[in-house]
């Protein structure tokens, strides 16, 4: 039967008893007469019809339904049983005597009864019924009593046995509930009906201590089992409920609890011992080999005068029992569970996050956990102790460490005392131990001592980079860690104390100003004026440096005029200059440009005279880093002034042989070139600082440890800017963006490229053939009619200084000039620079396309064939990852705007310098807001260096009358074509 919503009705809750799932609701809304009585017409709702009688549902109707549908019997198959089954079936199968599935019971069980407690909980004053056999869910009504009964059991001990059983009042009545049709319609906690009336209890009694007393008076305990009853059953009983005893004692007695916190060694599995010797064997220390997986276990336990409890069993009281000769006596222990709540708090507030009572953590953490906060447990009142079936015992007294520095003529002293309670400790063994990571060391009394990991972080730099001066009495800091002893001092984690030279150091930013050498024939912009005086102040207090500026800053300007600064200063030794190969001629050329004065000498070449007193005489040694790799032995027999590493990132694997090498020469000052410290990882910076001032970063195992780890697994920005504290005074590095408004509009560069073996004899032959016959033509026909031919020759002899490929497609050999646009290129790319590659051979374009194919760079091309110019310029301009757009002169050298470029490279020389400057102006036009920096690639010994020459000399030819390259040659003399073809 339907009930209508607009109709008088009253929604009912109605109880039933279910053959499996015990007592369950159900939810019913039943129509209302005229006079507002119930009549037969009902309807059974749920959540889904609920709201269509909303006019006679409250929030806490809506709420019952909800949780009353939870409970019924398809939702309860539905949510444990994930086979498909009929309900008769199932409860068949689960449900049966002997082969039913117990645990699926009691889940089911467990669930039911938290539904119930719920419903029966918020029921209030609502209508409750319990359904009739035939069905009508108005059957008899029942009402709730409001006041909770209490609940006393009873023990009555005799010679033979203990009757046990309960009593209940509700106000001031005893309630009569044996005997009387009583039913337990709810276990967990217990609801009773009696005589039409819902009773709950105070303190939540548990119905099953109910039922057995429904329909009997008592129970009776043989002596023989009494002693387990009373343990397992009346000692919580007595703890829990109010107990009344006869023929045994309860004592209740109270005290003040004293919050305990045990802590327990757990080893891990096969933990090995070793004998780790730290000084004379006669102090030597034995230590657990550490062991990632070693675990402290903390367990929390409150004193009750003689008695200890958990804080998982937190019930209101605790009882310990006790026999006597001939009975028992119960003590009942009155739990302060706010106050345990409130030490269990105060341990969250410090990170100790005790969950039942236990948390274990990693030894190291909780060794630094309980360092930390020992003075707080003791203001919080509690006891840290160690678990007494451990076999290693820990130290837990104080512990502190005090450092004094002072300063000595180039370095610093350091003095350190470290003291774990009445034992002072060499801090040389404590160094020694947290550098191999070792934590824990035992004291003379035998008991382990754990070094706090507070020191490990505050004074971990100052373990690493310290060095044993004399033996292992005296521990210094080089000079060049200044920086740490200031903020040591700031952090007030050492008395310092620095008085003479070094108190200079402490402002690094104050650099004073040096006085350009009067051999330097050049002009130092402002930001290279900066970088000659900072390589000065390293200069005068013998540190090392990187000058790291963008490529195309001058780095090679600042370190000549320093060079012609320290010739001038009175320096006889040799300065040694290590770079690639290809960039020698580069040097020796800026040399004699800038620093006249300063004899160079080239030792490369697989004729050099090994022999270092050639070195005698001169101020500027130039060679390679293949050549350091092989005359390592000879090389450091010199004592050089300066020893300079150009393009430093070629020792950036500090295990790679020439890294080796360069740290086995010997000089008084050491400086590296470079536009990357940094290309792959933090590891590279360590190796290129290291070289040039040693233990400025640690070991490379510390550094691994302190700074690359952290910094490029976890992203520590923390440890990020303290590295670059320690290296900020050492490490010069600007970017072009950074002092642009110190620039000219345009930057130019030659990179003279050196030809391999094979190159170079296929360039001579083809040298010899065309300069034979081009002369022959001449003296035949002369130079106008021999043009065609000296056309043919010069162009064949310029693709052969590019690359042999391009006049010889099967040639197998490299090219100098392709590997250091490579590069050039790579290193533009990783400063994050997009550049124009233009080059009037789209041949030599080809050839460099399949390299940066290879490299996997992203790239446009245009070239004569090229369809859609506008989508490939588009594309640079816009697109960020494409960096590199190649083009052909004819194609690219007019109309295009190319601003996103502030590098150009030009792979070949153009006859007329004009054509170059276009090319160039395809970046360098209105709109470019960064200095362009521009590269021309020449082949050292060409007939490339000969047209720079060439261009120079008709320059004003050039400017006025030459547009091409055949207008060029006609403007060409005999004289010139000899120049050219020497």
């Amino acid at each position: 039967m339907n009930v209508s919503p607009s109709e008088p009705f009253q929604i009912i809750y109605s109880l039933f008893e279910h053959e499996y799932l015990g007592f369950l609701f159900e939810t019913f809304v039943v129509e209302l007469d005229y006079k507002g009585q119930l009549t037969l017409k009902h309807q059974n709702i749920s959540s889904k019809n609920a709201k269509e009688f909303s006019s006679g549902l409250d929030e806490t109707d809506f709420a019952l339904v909800k949780w009353i549908d939870a409970m019924q019997q398809e939702v309860v198959i539905k949510k444990f049983y994930n086979k498909k089954v009929s309900i008769a079936e199932f409860f068949l199968k689960v449900y049966d005597p002997k082969k039913g599935d117990e645990l699926l019971q009691q889940t089911i069980q467990t669930y039911i009864e938290s539904l119930k407690a719920k419903i029966l909980n918020n029921l209030g004053n609502k209508m409750v019924f319990i359904m009739g056999t035939d069905g009508n869910p108005a059957w008899q009504r029942i009402y709730k009593v409001a006041e909770k009964a209490n609940v006393l059991f009873h023990f009555r001990r005799n010679e033979d046995n203990t009757h046990y059983f309960p009593t209940i009042k509700c106000g001031h009545e005893k309630l009569e509930f044996q005997n009387k049709g009583a039913i337990i319609i709810c276990n967990d906690p217990a609801w009773m009906i009696v005589n039409n009336k819902l009773y709950n209890f105070e303190k939540n009694v548990d119905g099953n201590k109910l039922k057995p007393f429904l329909n009997k008076k008592f129970i009776v305990v043989p002596r023989s089992i009494e002693d387990t009853y009373y343990k397992k059953f009346v000692a919580p009983l007595v703890a829990s409920f109010d107990v009344y005893a006869k023929g045994f004692e309860i004592r209740s007695e109270s005290y003040q609890p004293q919050p305990i916190l045990t802590f327990s060694d757990v080893q891990p599995a096969q933990a090995s011992l070793s004998l780790f010797a730290v000084g004379s064997s006669a102090t030597s220390v034995l230590v657990d080999e550490e062991k990632p997986d070693g675990k402290i276990m903390f367990d929390l336990t409150f004193q009750y005068g003689k008695y200890s409890f958990r804080p998982e069993y937190a019930s209101s009281s605790s009882v310990s029992v006790e026999k006597t000769d001939d009975s028992y006596i119960f003590y009942k222990i009155r739990r302060m569970l706010e106050q345990e709540k409130r030490k269990i708090q105060a341990l969250q507030k410090v990170d100790l996050d005790i969950k039942n009572g236990r948390i274990s953590m990693d030894r190291q953490a909780a060794f630094s956990w309980m360092h930390q906060h020992s003075d707080y447990l003791k203001q919080e009142g509690f006891l840290l102790k160690q678990n007494s079936s451990d076999q290693k015992k820990y130290f837990l007294g104080e512990s502190s460490i005090s450092v004094v520095i002072t300063e000595n003529r180039d370095w610093f002293d350091i003095f350190a005392k470290i003291k774990f309670g009445e034992y002072e400790i060499p801090f040389l063994k404590l160094r020694n131990l947290i550098l191999h990571n070792k934590y824990e060391f035992t004291l003379p009394n035998g008991e382990i001592a754990f070094i706090p990991e507070v020191w490990r972080r505050q004074y971990s730099e100052l373990f690493a980079f310290a060095d044993t001066s004399d033996g292992e009495s005296t521990l210094t800091l080089k000079k060049y860690h200044i920086s740490l002893v200031q903020e040591l001092q700031t952090g007030n984690l050492a008395q310092v104390t620095i008085h003479n030279k070094l108190e200079k150091l402490k402002e690094f930013d104050k650099i004073e100003d040096f006085p350009i050498p009067d051999g330097f024939s050049g002009q130092l912009r402002p930001y290279q004026k900066a970088g000659y005086n900072w390589m000065n102040f390293l200069n005068k207090y013998k540190f090392g440096g990187c000058l790291a500026d963008d490529m195309g800053l001058g780095k090679t300007v600042q370190t000549l005029a320093l060079l012609q600064a320290q010739k001038e200063a009175g320096i006889t030794q040799a300065s040694l200059l290590v770079m690639p190969t290809s960039l020698v001629y580069n040097w020796e050329v800026e040399a004699r440009k800038f620093t006249p004065g300063l004899r160079v000498f080239v030792y490369t070449g697989t004729h050099r005279e090994k022999n270092v007193d050639q070195f005698q005489g001169y101020d500027l040694i130039l060679t390679s880093y293949g050549i350091i790799r092989i005359d390592t032995d000879l090389l450091k027999s010199y004592y050089f002034n300066y020893i300079i590493l150009d393009e430093s990132q070629a020792i950036k694997n500090p295990s790679s042989i020439v890294a080796k090498a360069v740290n086995q020469l010997n000089s008084r000052h050491r400086l590296i070139l470079t536009g990357t410290p940094l290309e792959n990882t933090t590891l590279d910076l360590w190796s290129q600082m290291t070289f040039v001032n040693p233990g400025l970063l640690g070991t490379e195992r510390f550094f691994r440890n302190e700074f690359l780890l952290p910094i490029e697994k976890k992203n520590d920005e923390q440890k990020m800017q303290r590295l670059y504290s320690i290296i900020k005074p050492f490490i010069l590095r600007r970017h072009k963006s950074q002092v642009a408004t110190e620039l000219p509009e345009k930057i130019e560069n030659i990179q003279y490229c050196t030809m391999h073996a094979s190159q170079e004899e296929l360039y001579e032959e083809t040298k010899s053939y065309f300069r034979n016959k081009i002369l022959e033509q001449i003296e035949d026909k002369g130079i106008q009619k021999s043009q065609l031919i000296l056309l043919q020759g010069l162009t064949k002899l310029r693709q052969i200084a590019n690359h042999p490929r391009m006049v010889q497609p099967d040639y197998k050999g490299s090219s100098g000039k392709l590997e250091d646009v490579l590069y050039r290129l790579e290193t533009a790319v990783s400063e994050k620079h997009k550049i124009l590659v233009f080059s009037q051979f789209v041949k030599h374009l080809a050839i460099l396309k399949e390299q940066i194919q290879k490299l996997g760079l992203s790239y446009t091309y245009l070239d004569g064939s090229t369809k859609d110019r506008q989508s490939q310029v588009e594309l640079f301009q816009q697109a960020k990852d494409i960096q590199v757009f190649l083009i052909s002169l004819k194609a690219g050298g007019l109309g295009l705007n190319l601003t996103a470029a502030d590098y150009v490279f030009i792979l070949d020389p153009w006859w007329n310098p004009a054509i170059e400057a276009q090319a160039v102006d395809r970046a360098h036009r209105i709109g470019q807001e960064q200095t362009v920096f521009t590269y021309k690639f020449i082949t050292k010994n060409t007939v490339e260096e000969k047209i720079l020459a060439l261009q120079k000399n008709k320059k004003r030819l050039a400017d006025e009358l030459i547009t091409t390259e055949e207008s060029f040659v006609k403007a060409l003399s005999k004289d010139d074509i000899m120049a050219l073809l020497e």
